[in-house]
């Protein structure tokens, strides 16, 4: 997964990609599309679902993620990276990313006003803050490290920041 690469070829009805694009696939490459989780837009608990890695597609073909020389997707899992955003600042959006923004998005967290508690200030933690941040949410980082604390404020521009084994600043 976090497959980044060169558009060789598009379908006749596709529009949001042309040959040429750099464009990024996350782990989901198919699904049903028909079930009552594809008709939700849970399409990640399709029980047809197909990953990107270690799968078997529809057509019978093993997945075999990034290790791929070229891999064929429905442009519905592709999207197109941005011209001047660096491959190695897009790649890791293709899954901590998503891991990320899909809860959020569920959970209608992405609103100027709410706020968010990020627990961790680790790979999701990091990119938890910057996304909330870029919402205008309000948010406080919950972390065992004091040491973090300078990083989730100054760094990464978190609201609020309590150190989870202090048990004052967790009353």
């Amino acid at each position: 997964h976090e497959i980044i690469g060169t558009v060789t070829e598009v379908g006749a009805n596709v529009t949001d990609l042309k040959v040429g694009d750099i464009a990024g696939v996350g782990c989901l490459v198919g699904a049903c599309h028909s079930c009552e989780s594809c008709e939700a837009d849970l399409e990640n608990y399709c029980p047809r679902l197909v990953f990107s890695y270690n799968s078997i597609d529809h057509d019978g073909n093993v997945t075999y993620g990034g290790y791929s020389d070229r891999i064929v997707v429905p442009s519905r899992y592709a999207v197109r990276v941005p011209e001047g955003l660096p491959l190695a600042a897009a790649a890791p959006l293709l899954c901590a990313g998503i891991t990320v923004y899909s809860p959020m998005k569920f959970h209608r967290m992405t609103e100027p006003g709410q706020h968010v508690g990020v627990v961790g200030l680790g790979g999701l933690g990091h990119i938890a803050v910057k996304m909330a941040k870029a919402f205008g949410i309000r948010v406080t980082v919950v972390s065992t490290s004091p040491a973090k604390e300078k990083e989730a404020i100054q760094g990464l521009g978190a609201d609020a920041f309590l150190v989870s084994r202090d048990p004052e600043k967790m009353k």
